[in-house]
């Protein structure tokens, strides 16, 4: 019997059914959820009762395991971070901004893996926008002044010394590195095609990461990066994810947008996460 895909009846995301996590993947399951994930860009597996040896399992089984350049692993797991917040923590929510993963390097993970392991009984959602959508619906006049163009990814504004989680970031829940090589930069289209799904898509967001585009005079170029932002995370490209306890969310970086939220403050709560690149270290898929 093959997996079940249900789509959530949102502006993405599918529950995936049928499938034991704990055990080994057989190629054509691999494959049936790859072609499910291509389509829905955000796919979620309930009541899995996984070890962090099940998580590496499972995430290695779509690509190489990549290893965060500016948050401490967990103790002998250099590829897993936990994602986590005590209840008394007063520091800014890691990640409440729009972005997908790493754009700031020349090869970022095409996906992340998230877990959950305690789940406050409120808030906590993380936010999902489908950039395929939003890339469909975009007015051609916005398209046309993004297409051809490379945009300027950098970690600069986050995780530079001066940046928001830099040196005056203080939290007893996540402890973040702070680096100079948060001001490199790197570039990719505006616009890509998914490798999988065959489907184009807006990849990265300026709030992050985005920066300026080559070629093009900065204020030009941050006009053009905020237009663009105000149109890829509006309302009817969004989905909110609910947390569960022992679940599984792994999203496609190539075709949505994510970003946390608060509301859960007086609680605990941790997720473990991974992230995959392209296996065998070949390029990131951008066409």
């Amino acid at each position: 019997m093959g997996i079940t895909v249900t789509p959530t009846g949102e502006a993405c995301g599918a529950y995936i059914g049928g499938v034991d996590l704990t055990q080994p993947l057989s190629d054509e399951q691999i494959e049936e959820i790859r072609q499910a994930w291509g389509e829905h860009h955000v796919i979620i597996f309930r009541d899995q009762q996984l070890s962090d040896d099940d998580l590496e399992r499972v995430s290695a089984s779509f690509g190489d395991l990549a290893i965060d350049p500016f948050v401490k692993s967990l103790p002998g797991r250099e590829h897993m971070i936990a994602i986590q917040r005590e209840a008394d923590e007063t520091a800014a929510i890691f990640a409440e901004i729009w972005h997908a993963d790493w754009t700031f390097k020349s090869n970022p993970p095409f996906a992340t893996c998230l877990y959950s392991i305690e789940i406050p009984p409120v808030g906590g959602d993380t936010l999902f926008a489908n950039q395929v959508l939003a890339l469909e619906e975009m007015p051609e006049e916005l398209r046309s002044r993004l297409e051809g163009q490379l945009a300027i990814h950098s970690a600069k504004m986050g995780y530079s010394k001066k940046g928001s989680y830099g040196d005056k970031y203080k939290s007893k829940s996540m402890e973040v590195v702070a680096s100079d090589e948060a001001l490199e930069q790197e570039t990719h289209p505006f616009i890509l095609k998914h490798p999988v799904s065959g489907k184009e898509s807006i990849y990265g967001s300026a709030i992050a990461y985005i920066i300026g585009v080559s070629d093009m005079p900065q204020k030009e170029a941050m006009s053009l990066i905020m237009e663009l932002q105000r149109w890829q995370v509006q309302e009817q490209f969004v989905y909110a994810h609910k947390w569960e306890k022992d679940m599984l969310v792994m999203w496609d970086n190539r075709s949505v947008l994510h970003k946390a939220t608060g509301g859960y403050e007086g609680y605990r709560r941790e997720l473990h996460r991974t992230t995959i690149s392209e296996k065998d270290g070949r390029p990131f898929s951008l066409s």
